[in-house]
C-alpha cells in the first residue's frame, strides 16, 4: 500500500509541527487559562511584535482621574486634571531545546514516527518553562538570576506596598510557625489591592479581574499554605472556603475558576507547588520553611511573542547526524514575560508592582 511521508526538514512538515508543538505547549502549562489579549486578562499578552520588528514592547497605563471635579457655573477652566501615565517594558528573546535519538539499532524506529514523540517531551518542557517564569515574576523571586527561567526579564523584588506578612512580620527570615497562613491574609491582601492610591503614594490600585460583571482576584497559595488552612483550628477557616466555592452562580465556563480550591471573599484560590521560598532581606537568600503567596488582579503579568515565528510562536528544526544513523528534533521560540511594573513617565520614582501582592507565611512540611 502507498504510504505518504515528509522527509526531514520538509516544509510542510517543519510547519505542521512547529504549530503542533505551539498548540500542545500552551496547553500543557498550568498558566495558559489566565492569559488573554483584553485588559481584563491576568495575564496580558501583546502582540505588537507579531508585525514590527523589535525586542522590547512598551506598555502604557493611564491612571483613573481623582479630581473633584467642578459644579453649577463654576469655572473649569484652569482646574482640569493632570492626566497621569505610568508605563512598562517586556523582553523578548530566543529559547531554544532539542532531544537527539542515540541511533537507529537503539530506537528501532524511523525519524517520522518520533516526531511526536520530541514534541510531546518539548511541549513539557516549554510549559514547565513558562510556568516556572511567571511563578518566579510575580512572588519577586529575585533569588533565581538565570534569566532562562524568568521569561528572558530578570525579575524585581515584590515593592514596598505590594508586600504584606502575618503579624506584623517585617521580613520573610523572621517568619515563624505562629505566622502561617490563614483567611485573614487573604481579606488583608484584597483589603491592599481595593485601597491603594497613588494619591496616597501607595501606588494605582489593583484592579480585580471582570468576568460578566463580577469582580475577581486570583490568589495563588503553595501546597504547605493549603495544609495550613485545612487543618487551622480557627472556626471556619477551610469551610468558609467550601461553602463559598461557587459563589456568584454557574462558574463552569470560567477559565480561571478551572482546578480551584474554591473561592473566599471574592478571590478565587489556586494551590500552585512552584511558588519560590520566602528571601532574606539581608542576603538575598532563600528561606527555608517559608513560601510567597501571591494575590492578583488583571494585568499582573505580561507575556509576549515575536519574531517570524509569532503566529506558530515555535521554530521546529530536524536534523540528522552520523550518516542518517541519528535523528534530533530542536524548537526554539522568541518570547518574553515578567510581572507588570508600573513607574511615571517622569521617572523611576514611586514604582510600584501593578497587580500583584506577595503574602509571605512560615509553610513547611507536614508530618504525622
Amino acid at each position: 500500500m502507498a504510504k505518504t511521508e515528509f522527509g526531514v526538514n520538509h516544509t510542510l512538515a517543519v510547519k505542521l509541527w512547529s504549530k503542533l508543538l505551539a498548540k500542545e505547549a500552551i496547553r500543557k502549562t498550568w498558566i495558559g487559562k489566565f492569559i488573554g489579549r483584553d485588559d481584563n486578562a491576568l495575564i496580558r499578552e501583546k502582540v505588537e511584535l507579531r508585525k514590527d520588528a523589535g525586542d522590547k514592547i512598551t506598555c502604557g497605563l493611564v491612571l483613573q482621574l481623582e479630581g473633584d471635579g467642578v459644579q453649577g457655573d463654576g469655572t473649569l477652566e484652569g482646574n482640569e486634571e493632570s492626566m497621569q501615565f505610568f508605563n512598562d517594558s517586556v523582553l523578548v528573546d530566543q529559547l531554544r531545546h532539542g532531544v537527539r535519538l542515540n541511533g537507529r539499532m537503539t530506537e528501532k524506529r524511523v525519524p517520522y514516527n518520533l516526531r511526536e514523540r520530541g514534541r510531546n517531551l518539548l511541549a513539557d518542557w516549554y510549559a514547565n518553562r513558562m510556568d516556572t517564569a511567571f511563578a518566579n515574576h510575580i512572588s519577586g523571586n529575585t533569588v533565581q538570576t538565570d534569566t532562562r527561567y524568568t521569561g528572558n526579564n530578570s525579575t524585581s523584588a515584590a515593592t514596598t506596598n505590594r508586600i504584606f506578612r502575618p503579624n506584623s512580620v517585617a521580613a520573610d527570615e523572621s517568619l515563624t510557625s505562629t505566622d502561617i497562613f490563614s483567611l485573614e491574609l487573604i481579606d488583608y491582601a484584597k483589603e491592599l489591592a481595593k485601597t491603594s492610591s497613588t494619591a496616597a503614594s501607595t501606588g494605582p490600585l489593583v484592579r480585580p479581574v471582570m468576568y460578566e460583571g463580577s469582580e475577581m482576584y486570583v490568589m495563588f497559595i503553595h501546597d504547605y499554605q493549603t495544609t495550613d488552612l485545612r487543618t487551622s483550628t480557627s472556626t471556619g477557616q477551610w469551610l468558609d472556603i467550601q461553602k463559598a466555592a461557587m459563589q456568584g452562580g454557574d462558574v463552569t465556563k470560567n477559565p480561571i475558576f478551572s482546578g480551584a480550591l474554591g473561592v473566599y471573599n471574592g478571590v478565587i484560590l489556586h494551590e500552585w507547588n512552584r511558588l519560590p521560598l520566602g528571601i532574606n532581606s539581608t542576603s538575598g537568600a532563600a528561606v527555608s520553611s517559608t513560601r510567597r503567596a501571591v494575590l492578583c488582579g488583571a494585568n499582573a503579568a505580561i507575556i509576549a511573542f515575536g519574531g517570524a515565528n509569532s503566529e506558530t510562536r515555535y521554530t521546529w528544526d530536524e536534523k540528522t547526524f552520523d550518516y542518517n544513523n541519528q535523528f534530533g528534533v530542536a524548537a526554539g521560540s522568541i518570547w518574553g514575560m515578567k510581572k507588570s511594573i508600573y513607574a511615571p513617565e517622569s521617572g523611576s520614582t514611586n514604582q510600584e508592582d501593578y497587580g500583584c501582592i506577595v503574602v509571605p507565611t512560615y509553610a513547611a512540611a507536614h508530618t504525622s
